[in-house]
């Protein structure tokens, strides 16, 4: 199935309910916001990221890379390598699929990777994003273990470097939101000051 927009905040906004196996962005006018456009998406996903663009300074084409884009394209292009590059991304990225992984259950909070659900206690299981699902994943299988941001960011996003602590941050309060009775003061993922997060025992 095939999504296209002209607004790409409003699929920003959306992502959670609409997501895709991976995002084609074909850039036209102001870059500083195709730029913003672009971290804001990679925050909310995993999923290959392919930029179109006209001849860019190298400056401008790090950026995009640097904010989560995969591929950037320039114009003229090849169809057919466009959609070979695609193609082989697509396979790098695959990665284990949820479908192979346990069940986990801890306290009363259950996660199912099979259809990317998790329960608390009785209630209506919710469905989570990649994103989501990456993080209460790890926390979950390293339950009292602190996980410093950095190693986060490696686990969930798969890449390494320096964590962008505000990202991880909007990440666990997504999270906490689905299976905190009260998020703002959490009983399940709690908070290392100036370390990380950990899955409490």
């Amino acid at each position: 199935m095939v999504r296209a927009t002209h607004n790409l905040d409003q699929a920003i906004e959306s992502w959670p309910n609409k997501p895709a196996d991976f995002i084609l962005i074909v850039l036209t006018g102001e870059h500083s916001k195709s730029l913003t456009q672009v971290k804001l998406l990679r925050a909310h996903t995993v999923v290959p990221i392919f930029l179109i663009s006209d001849l860019l300074p190298d400056d401008e084409h790090v950026n995009y890379l640097e904010a989560g884009a995969d591929l950037v394209l320039f114009r003229p292009y090849s169809v057919r390598a466009l959609l070979a590059q695609i193609r082989a991304i697509l396979r790098r990225s695959s990665g284990v699929p949820f479908f192979s992984l346990p069940t986990l259950t801890q306290k009363d909070v259950m996660l199912d990777p099979s259809d990317r659900t998790v329960r608390v206690g009785d209630q209506v299981p919710k469905r989570l994003t990649q994103l989501e699902f990456r993080l209460l994943y790890t926390l979950m299988t390293h339950v009292g273990q602190i996980i410093p941001t950095d190693k986060i960011i490696e686990h969930v996003w798969g890449y390494t470097g320096e964590g962008n602590r505000e990202l991880v941050r909007g990440l666990v309060q997504r999270v906490r939101s689905k299976i905190e009775a009260n998020p703002h003061k959490p009983e399940y993922i709690l908070t290392e000051v100036g370390i990380g997060y950990f899955f409490s025992r």
